[in-house]
């Protein structure tokens, strides 16, 4: 038996990633970096500040605990604060820590935390949050949101407002009028045809029978109002044979909402209107029409037609926590799937009024209203559309490397380049002229240099559009005529180098 040991064979870590989580590379970063700083300019157009919060809050600050429990409940990612000795007892507040799940949440915090802080207060958030959730097609455990809110406010004008920004944040990013639209609806309406249809003492809770009413009010586009009416009623029973349990309304109940569902027309009064007429016995149904005709008057006054923001009796928005005007952004431009299926983007906004949220730390009613772009899900319609025009590269320029030997002077070169404003990247790879050439196709680089020893002693270098190139290259007819004349190619003399390049990029 050999008395040498054997080498213990190391185990090598699997490259892999968790459920629901994804890397993410240049070319969508760089586009959704463009869409945000697209949209951030509107937001600071209208006067929205900038702020950030960490990442992870105290638990009892995103208020996701169970009912009667003393451990965090399902839908965040937490764990116990590492600062605290383990026999802290479960229920002390400062127990439990979580990754934040939304945005609101932590300005909720904000607001509460700092009483000097300037009202109303102005701001916008960008950042990732975490959901501990099934994560599915399109649906991830990590994703960004972009918020603009403002609190401490309770005139409609905010809420006007909230409607003009997310059409401005659209427009902006290349959505034409007729590609998008803002509905825009009213929880108190929707609580004032529950007191009329004889739900006025029911708790808008989650278990309640007035939430089952209002969950199948929001499934309107997606059944249809024969499929909403099902869920009114006993329930609904779907094509792969699932049962969902319904509100069991009476039928007078039914219909009104029928005829709530059914208050569509042609311009924002009209809806409002039709609207009084069906909760005038409610006073907080009436509060809520006033409420959105005074949204109108604003909307009207600054030329913001029916075409752009509608009032929509079926928008419900999921949060039980909405307490007024509740908005959807919606794309509304028809796209083709991978398999070539035609359909709509939908939803990319969504918010409303929310006067009770700050309430959770005060006692105090505090009122706010805002909203948020799922910014993956606008990501994707952009990518899906012709408004994600944007390069894998931040270089406009590539330095190619003809001659080793003169090195220094590319160097020289590209940071010449750099210092005149220009994104610059000098090729640091191994490969000939072809390969390089072709390294600044795959990143979609505009344009190329290429100089050589004696191009150095003349004060010289050859300029190569590639976008031109590109271009050019599919309409030729002739391969040799097009390798004699080359007009995506010029030579241009150092001193007149830089200007050249500003020219070509335009």
């Amino acid at each position: 038996m050999s008395k040498q040991k054997k080498k213990q064979k190391v185990k090598k870590p699997k490259p892999r990633i968790f459920s629901g989580f994804r890397d993410v590379f240049s070319e969508d970063i760089l586009l959704r970096q463009r869409m945000i700083d697209t949209i951030r300019r509107v937001y600071e157009k209208y006067g929205y500040l900038p702020l950030e919060t960490p990442a992870i809050e105290y638990v009892d600050i995103l208020g996701k605990f169970l009912p009667e429990s003393t451990t965090p409940q399902g839908g965040v990612f937490s764990f116990r604060n590492p600062d605290l000795s383990e026999k802290a007892q479960p229920d002390d507040p400062n127990t439990w820590l979580a990754l934040r799940y939304d945005l609101t949440a932590p300005l909720a915090r904000v607001f509460a935390q700092y009483v000097d802080i300037q009202r109303p207060f102005r701001r916008y958030q960008v950042g990732p949050v975490w959901r501990y959730e099934k994560p599915g097609p399109g649906r991830f455990r990590e994703f960004y949101q972009f918020d603009f809110d403002s609190v401490g406010t309770s005139s409609m004008a905010a809420d006007a407002e909230i409607c003009c920004v997310i059409c401005d944040a659209l427009a902006a990013l290349g959505f034409s009028e007729g590609e998008y639209m803002v509905k825009v609806n009213n929880r108190k309406i929707m609580q004032g045809v529950l007191e009329v249809c004889g739900l006025a003492d029911l708790e808008i809770s989650e278990s309640s029978q007035a939430m089952t009413v209002l969950r199948a009010i929001d499934k309107m586009d997606r059944l249809g109002l024969p499929g909403v009416i099902q869920l009114l009623g006993k329930g609904r029973r779907d094509e792969s044979g699932d049962f969902t349990e319904g509100a069991h309304l009476e039928n007078e109940q039914i219909a009104k909402i029928e005829q709530y569902l059914g208050s569509r027309a042609e311009s924002r009064d009209e809806v409002c209107r039709g609207l009084f007429e069906l909760v005038k016995d409610s006073e907080v149904g009436r509060k809520g029409v006033a409420e959105l005709q005074e949204i109108d008057s604003f909307l009207s006054a600054l030329g913001y037609n029916g075409k752009q923001v509608e009032f929509d009796p079926t928008i419900v928005r999921g949060l039980s926590y909405y307490t007024g005007p509740v908005f959807e952004g919606v794309l509304t431009k028809e796209i083709k799937d991978e398999s070539g299926q035609v359909k709509q983007i939908g939803s990319v906004f969504g918010g409303g009024r929310y006067d009770d949220l700050v309430k959770r730390f005060t006692g105090q009613e505090v009122p706010a209203t805002g909203a948020s772009i799922g910014v993956d899900r606008l990501l994707e319609a952009m990518r899906s559309t012709d408004n994600s025009s944007c390069r894998k590269s931040t270089a406009d320029v590539l330095v190619t490397v003809m001659d080793k030997k003169c090195m220094a002077d590319y160097f020289k070169l590209a940071q010449e380049i750099r210092e005149a404003g220009i994104n610059a990247e000098l090729y640091l790879g191994n490969g000939n002229i072809g390969k390089q050439m072709k390294y600044a196709d795959k990143q979609e680089i505009p344009l190329a240099i290429i100089i050589g020893s004696d191009e150095f002693e003349k004060k010289e270098a050859q300029v190569k559009d590639l976008n031109l190139g590109r271009k050019l290259s599919e309409e030729i007819l002739d391969r040799e005529e097009w390798r004699e004349e080359n007009p995506a190619q010029q030579s241009i003399s150092r001193s007149e180098l830089i200007s050249k390049l500003r020219e070509m990029l335009g």
